[in-house]
């Protein structure tokens, strides 16, 4: 058994695309037209066949209660993994990426939280340099 698909709620498909993308860096799966929404999967240019990460429309009363309610609270919904937290941070602060948290040792690794503009609050991470 393995993970195939999660997903994020978002506000926006289409800002979500371009951000995951454009900014991010992920690349576009999936992207089916259904009716006003869209089947819409991105993934790690570096694992092509790895798992999806889905861009939900948050039209659920439920759906957009929880996205709120976490990004409100400061949780992440999601957790990406990088090379090097601080070389990631200094790029998309660059690009204008609004963080919450900056790069921050967790023990074994270092962790930094940014707002990925649709709604939710997304934590970049990697393995802490040794001591």
């Amino acid at each position: 058994m393995k993970i195939a698909l999660t997903s994020v709620f978002v506000d926006d498909q289409q800002k979500a695309q371009d951000f995951y993308t454009g900014v991010l860096g992920l690349t576009t799966k999936h992207d089916v037209p259904l009716g006003e929404h869209r089947w819409l999967t991105v993934v790690s240019p570096e694992a092509p066949d790895g798992v999806e990460l889905v861009l939900e429309p948050n039209e659920h009363p439920a759906a957009t209660a929880f996205q709120e309610a976490m990004a409100a609270d400061g949780i992440p919904v999601a957790v990406l993994s990088v090379e090097d937290v601080e070389a990631e941070h200094a790029r998309l602060t660059g690009l204008g990426v609004a963080f919450t948290q900056p790069p921050t040792a967790m023990g074994p690794v270092v962790t930094a939280v940014l707002d990925d503009t649709c709604g939710n609050l997304v934590q970049l991470m990697a393995a802490a340099a040794p001591a």
